[in-house]
């Protein structure tokens, strides 16, 4: 009797420490974009291989379209953001709301893709018409790049639609042109092959105005009051992130089903070929302040194309104490 009464105190006592492990877990609910957009690439990962758990954490996910994300994290409905884009968070904080850009998960890139004979150059496009998530800080960054080659983006048409409609647009060549990004450049091509794109010359207009190969461009970011009731939680935050990261680059097949649940074995292969490659993915984890020259100039080309009134304040960029 005395082994049982032991070996029962000790499964209660394993029980107490599980419950009490999980009833400790801090909850965090993040909004991000619907797939496929980049803010919906690891929130998968972390959720199926209980990332968030192993750092005791407790992270709801909601998706939300690139309008109803601005307004409900600017307004507080959501205290975190992990759809952040630069460009975007800057202009809350110049619009008085107190937000902070935590960590970079992805670095900028983007396209136009095109069916039309008559556009072979994205100057080509002035005068027509192009689909595009206006509400993007990729558009903000597309204008920007735009105007380097020359480009008018007032004299083309914007066909204004949320991010999963973009590559509808495109299959259905329903737009002169259509402005898009990863992972959607990927998935489009993998349907359509013969869908031309035109070039932006992103390094190289990059390089020439800020001297640097990086373009922090999307993350994830809090407001000023969540950051300072959760300091200890930002870390494990990250740390989440961090490691469905390194599972994404370790695991890509695995991780193109749990991405892209509902495509194709072509879908997800492209996906598979995305990851592996990462040149246009551009996932680049790194915290807010380790990239802060870097985010500067990013806020210095919003304000060339005048979606920035005035820099930012410094305390956008997250320094953790």
């Amino acid at each position: 009797m005395g082994l049982k009464r032991i070996a029962l105190a000790a499964a209660l006592a394993a029980g107490m420490l599980n419950a009490s492990a999980a009833w400790a877990q801090d909850k965090v609910s993040i909004v991000v974009f619907g797939w496929p957009s980049l803010g919906a690439f690891l929130p998968p990962i972390i959720k199926a291989q209980k990332l968030d758990a192993k750092h005791n954490l407790d992270i709801t996910f909601s998706e939300r379209t690139p309008d109803a994300y601005t307004a409900q994290f600017n307004s507080g409905e959501f205290q975190v953001g992990g759809s952040a884009a630069l460009l975007t968070v800057g202009l809350a904080d110049v619009r008085g709301v107190k937000v902070s850009y935590l960590f970079n998960l992805f670095d900028f890139w983007g396209a136009v893709v095109t069916s039309r004979a008559d556009v072979k150059s994205l100057k080509d496009l002035e005068g027509k018409d192009m689909a595009a998530a206006r509400g993007t800080t990729n558009y903000v960054m597309f204008d920007w790049f735009a105007r380097r080659l020359g480009v008018d983006p007032s004299k083309i048409a914007v066909v204004n639609t949320a991010t999963p409609g973009l590559i509808g647009y495109a299959l259905a060549d329903r737009a002169a042109g259509v402005q898009l990004w990863e992972p959607a450049w990927t998935g489009l091509i993998a349907r359509k092959p013969d869908i031309r794109t035109l070039d932006l010359a992103i390094e190289k207009s990059w390089k020439a105005f800020a001297g640097s190969a990086e373009i922090p461009y999307l993350g994830v970011a809090a407001h000023q009051d969540w950051i300072d009731k959760n300091r200890a939680v930002i870390p494990r935050l990250y740390q989440a992130y961090a490691d469905a990261a390194a599972w994404v680059r370790e695991n890509p097949e695995a991780a193109a089903k749990l991405m892209d649940a509902r495509g194709t074995d072509d879908s997800r292969k492209a996906i598979v070929d995305l990851i592996k490659s990462n040149d246009r993915l551009g996932m680049n984890l790194r915290w807010a302040h380790e990239v802060a020259k870097e985010i500067e100039q990013v806020y210095a080309a919003g304000r060339e194309v005048n979606f920035l009134p005035r820099d930012p304040s410094a305390a956008t960029i997250y320094r953790p104490r």
